[in-house]
């Protein structure tokens, strides 16, 4: 059945990615942006872009009067960590109330379906990993603090109003879509990967490696990077779901790469060299960060179809190497 879907932050890394794969399946989206970290060019023209802010309720009413929707997927948020320790009003603050609008806009419209991109950062330093659903929470940042406020939220909308809602806490998204030109394009950027595609292309002098001497086999952190694509196929999987109940799941491939050998993989697949130096830790940064998804595999059958790092980075470099320059004109590096 084709439904009509609202994607708040579709013109964004993730959120144009599920645009796309939603198209695919036959379902109208309607993208509401911004486009203040957002690129217009990423969003595919058979959707229909709303450019608004959720700080706006008039916009929002408006926007809720002339469509009906059959569920909401939220990635629009500030998403920066170390940017929430030197703002944290701006990420507990604005985070916090723009979802809640989002969320009062949705009963008032009696959407009852509600997917939010939420983070492991709710987590903060973990007990143990791999990370499952039932660690404590204990956020290290107002980034992490927004998005647990979040789930509270929705978790009293859910008792209260019967909005269902699905909480998807991810780890490192990388890659690009095998199938229409979008990729990975932040300012400033803050993702290893694509900062060390511009220390490849000569965009900036060498990728500093913020400590070498963590508790892992080679000193440098290790995270969990999953496949765009897949986390995109995780966020409309969760949409049947939610017809049933709501959920919380991570989502990850269930194990990590170290800095060091994410960057071997650049070099790897880019056949370029790749300059690197050690500085000092980042305050914070946790030595191993990698998910346990078996909860999702087992109540949605959800697996990662690309859970090779080459993989990942060879997607990532598909697009990069044709947009040395994020969305611009298409140019293609040798």
């Amino acid at each position: 059945m084709s439904c009509t879907y609202l994607i708040t932050g579709g013109a964004g890394y993730i959120g144009s990615h599920v645009v796309v794969d939603l198209l695919a399946r036959g379902h109208r989206v309607v993208v509401f942006d911004n486009l203040q970290q957002g690129h217009r060019e990423a969003v595919h023209p058979d959707a229909v872009l709303e450019v608004g802010d959720l700080a706006d309720c008039g916009a929002l009413r408006s926007l809720f009067s002339r469509y009906r929707f059959d569920g909401i997927l939220h990635f629009a948020a500030n998403s920066l960590v170390g940017q929430s320790m030197q703002q944290p009003f701006l990420y507990v603050g604005d985070n916090v109330s723009n979802t809640l609008n989002l969320i009062r806009a949705a009963i008032d419209g009696n959407v009852l379906r509600f997917v939010l991109s939420s983070t492991c950062a709710i987590f903060g330093l973990p007990e143990r990993v791999p990370i499952g659903e039932d660690v404590a929470k204990n956020p290290a940042n107002p980034y992490g603090e927004s998005k647990l406020i979040i789930e509270q939220i929705l978790k009293w909308a859910d008792r209260v109003y019967g909005l269902r809602s699905a909480c998807l806490r991810y780890f490192n998204a990388a890659g690009a879509h095998p199938d229409f030109p979008i990729g990975e394009d932040h300012s400033p950027e803050t993702h290893l990967i694509p900062i060390a595609f511009e220390a490849v292309l000569g965009q900036r002098s060498h990728v500093e490696i913020y400590g070498d001497d963590y508790p892992t086999p080679d000193g440098t952190c290790i995270r969990d990077y999953i496949h765009v694509c897949d986390l995109s196929d995780a966020h409309i999987r969760v949409l049947d779901m939610l017809e049933e109940r709501s959920c919380h799941y991570n989502v990850g491939i269930g194990h990590g790469y170290s800095v060091r050998e994410v960057l071997d993989s650049v070099r790897r697949v880019t056949g370029h060299p790749l300059p690197a130096r050690i500085g000092p830790r980042r305050a914070g940064d946790p030595p191993v960060l990698v998910a346990a998804s078996d909860r999702i595999r087992d109540e949605l059958g959800w697996a990662p179809r690309y859970p090779g790092l080459d993989t990942i980075v060879e997607a990532a470099w598909r697009w990069r190497a044709a947009h040395p320059h994020g969305f611009g004109p298409a140019q293609v590096v040798d």
